[in-house]
């Protein structure tokens, strides 16, 4: 099958289908980030990680990335526990667009598909950079692109290597109408490939019909986890409701222990 690019769907990266979190949790000190939790994700699985800030999520995309080194508990690819090794395997899109700003937008893609080993490296590039619609500023220096166009080329990056978990850190942020439906259409392409995409965003209306599971963290702690609805919504009225139900117990929780 073809991937989002236009090329084979080798891999490029560790192969593995399935990501286990088992009993991670996070504690700095006296605060604690993220209590114990589990989940499992297979192939083609979309989960919305979702919640205020604070919650978490941050701490639990960076322990799947094996950045951060759970304070309990560990992360399994395959059954496998997971090392830096599995991070070939793995994409990121974060809020920095990870490129370097001297380099034009073809010469960065060049660049992350030689150290990932990209096969047909440069049919790839180029055929990320129709797909993310830079094709008419490919060869200018990627300091010179606004917040949209800078966002589009760590979609490319992040995609470069075919990976088969992606996180996604507020994705649809600095792109217009346009730009949001080619990211969305890229992704939705990639789980038919079999990644696991983790999408965590305060944007909650793209991720109808993108993801199908979800995940709602309050102070670190898991206030909902079921079905992504297809209505953005009933996605709105689910991290409403789900959230007010979470402070209502951690009030009555707190009155109770006064």
């Amino acid at each position: 099958m073809a991937g989002p690019g236009g090329a084979s769907a080798a891999e490029s990266g560790p192969a593995f289908g399935t990501i286990e979190a088992r009993g991670v949790s996070k504690v700095y000190g006296r605060e604690r980030a993220l209590a114990p939790i589990d989940l499992r994700l297979e192939g083609g699985d979309a989960l919305a990680l979702l919640g205020p800030n604070g919650a978490g999520k941050s701490t639990l995309v960076g322990i799947l990335a094996t950045m951060v080194r759970p304070t309990t508990g560990e992360v399994r690819f395959d059954g496998e526990r997971a090392t830096a090794h599995h991070r070939g395997g793995i994409g990121v899109l974060a809020h920095d667009p990870l490129c370097y700003g001297d380099l034009t937008a073809r010469e960065n893609l060049l660049f992350f598909a030689t150290i990932h080993g990209v096969a047909d490296g440069p049919g790839r590039v180029e055929g990320l950079i129709e797909r993310v619609g830079l094709g008419y500023a490919a060869d200018r220096p990627s300091r010179t692109f606004s917040r949209g166009m800078a966002q589009r080329l760590a979609i490319a990056r992040a995609l470069l290597h075919r990976p088969r978990l992606l996180l996604l850190d507020e994705p649809f942020t600095g792109l217009d109408r346009d730009g949001s439906e080619t990211l969305r259409t890229l992704l939705l392409e990639a789980r038919a490939e079999g990644t696991v995409l983790l999408v965590v965003s305060h944007d909650l209306e793209p991720l109808a019909g993108l993801c199908n599971r979800a995940l709602l963290l309050r102070r670190g702690r898991e206030a909902f986890r079921g079905p992504a609805p297809d209505d953005p919504g009933a996605f709105t009225r689910l991290y409403r409701d789900h959230l007010s139900t979470a402070e209502a117990a951690a009030g009555a929780a707190a009155g109770a222990g006064r």
